[in-house]
């Protein structure tokens, strides 16, 4: 079988961020310019266990979450020819941070609170973090807390009011910068 030689910056890539800045979207969008597979944590997690991730959070816990969670990163960092969407809590696992630091690169996509309140809105249920009164106020705490932990990536780019293929454009340009400094 002949074999097909694409051009790209990485053969892997993670995204980080915390939840609403757009990884799930970006991160389709990425594999797709990339020719890569597509693997969002969450339902990988979800397909594993046969749970939601509320669910998960629910019955179970986030402990058990988190560690199920850094077992799915364990593995998933030993695969090739793939994006990966990260949970928002995924990367402040000092474990997890180090496995993908070292497997990398990590995008870390941002947004404002305000765009990212506006954004989980649109499917409440789906955010236990979030769960009970004044969103927006625990989306800037959390956001606060974890800042310079998403900082600790490698390549960074807001999503605050751009269209999905501007931000992964600028994420591919900045892949190829990378790797022009590696080579």
């Amino acid at each position: 079988m002949n074999r097909i030689d694409i051009k790209r910056p990485v053969t892997w890539v993670a995204l980080t961020g915390f939840m609403g800045v757009g990884k799930t979207r970006i991160g389709r969008e990425l594999a797709q310019k990339l020719v890569l597979h597509f693997v969002d944590l969450d339902r990988y997690i979800e397909r594993a266990s046969g749970l939601s991730v509320a669910d998960i959070f629910r019955y179970i816990g986030e402990e058990s979450f988190r560690r199920m969670e850094a077992e799915a990163v364990k593995e998933l960092v030993k695969h090739d020819y793939m994006v990966l969407s990260l949970g928002g809590g995924t990367y402040t696992n000092p474990e997890n941070r180090r496995l993908l630091l070292a497997r990398g690169p990590v995008v870390a996509l941002w947004a404002s609170p305000e765009t990212i309140h506006t954004r989980v809105q649109r499917r409440p249920g789906q955010r236990p973090l979030l769960a009970g009164n004044d969103a927006l106020e625990r989306i800037r705490k959390l956001l606060s807390q974890r800042e310079s932990i998403y900082k600790e990536a490698h390549i960074h780019a807001s999503t605050d009011g751009r269209p999905a293929k501007d931000v992964v454009a600028e994420i591919i340009d900045k892949l190829w910068q990378r790797k022009e400094q590696d080579d």
